[in-house]
């Protein structure tokens, strides 16, 4: 049965979605069965893996709307053990389908019980914000990653997000632990950078992951050509930052 991760700051531009992809893609390419659900109405992650969002017969959307089932709306990637729940704008309008309807916190949850035994972990590229969706996010993970980015206010609005885990234990999934937070652009030119690692290391003890992940032009261009960092630059700073993080996380934190 899979392990799953959901991967959320309700802070934007964090790396969240560049997480999401490349570390999905590094652990697919142990040879690990992945499956990536894309619950960003953005649809990065989608585009981040190839996949043209013009195209897509059945999304995320659709599995929890719609009730199509979850194997329907999965598609294959550039690696083989890498496959992707897409996203795209309709998702935007689930937040206030959502509301009226019963077990809303349980959709996504209910939805993906058919296919966890296809795969040895599955992640979860939740929206910017601590709405419905990602409440369904966290409601059926088995833990929560944090992506914090080595740049001022970097822990701003994180006991908001905090707050929701306990609320989320108290009410829905006692289960959800704190998986653990990793560091992204990174810049060791810069005092600021070190100062934050400093910070989040005080605030979150033991469940900061040795890896950081590196300022990286290179992982900035990967999605443009919808290719995980490992295809486009394999030998990148960035790559081999997501093939050390993909190890500590398998590894178990």
């Amino acid at each position: 049965m899979a392990k799953i991760t959901a991967i959320a700051n309700q802070k934007g531009g964090v790396g969240k979605t560049t997480t999401s992809v490349n570390l999905s893609a590094c652990v697919a390419e142990t040879g690990k069965r992945v499956l990536l659900i894309d619950a960003d109405p953005q649809g990065n992650s989608t585009s981040g893996l190839g996949i043209e969002k013009d195209k897509i017969a059945n999304s995320v959307y659709d599995v929890i709307i719609n009730e199509v089932e979850a194997k329907d709306a999965i598609l294959p990637t550039v690696i083989p053990t890498l496959g992707i729940m897409p996203s795209d704008i309709c998702l935007a309008g689930a937040e206030v389908e959502l509301v009226n309807m019963m077990a809303r916190e349980q959709k996504l949850k209910q939805a993906i019980a058919d296919v966890r035994d296809d795969y040895d972990y599955i992640f979860i590229d939740c929206p910017p914000s601590l709405g419905l969706i990602t409440l369904n996010a966290l409601n059926c993970a088995d833990t929560l990653l944090v992506p914090i980015q080595c740049e001022y206010y970097a822990l701003e609005g994180l006991s908001q997000l905090m707050n929701t885990v306990k609320l989320v234990r108290k009410n829905l999934n006692p289960n959800l632990e704190v998986e653990g937070v990793v560091l992204t652009m990174y810049d060791a030119r810069t005092n600021l950078s070190v100062q934050v690692v400093e910070e989040v290391k005080k605030f979150f003890k033991n469940k900061v992951y040795d890896t950081i992940i590196p300022r990286s032009v290179r992982l900035g261009e990967a999605p443009s050509f919808g290719l995980p960092i490992t295809h486009y630059a394999k030998n990148s700073s960035g790559a081999i930052a997501y093939r050390a993080l993909a190890e500590e996380v398998m590894g178990g934190k």
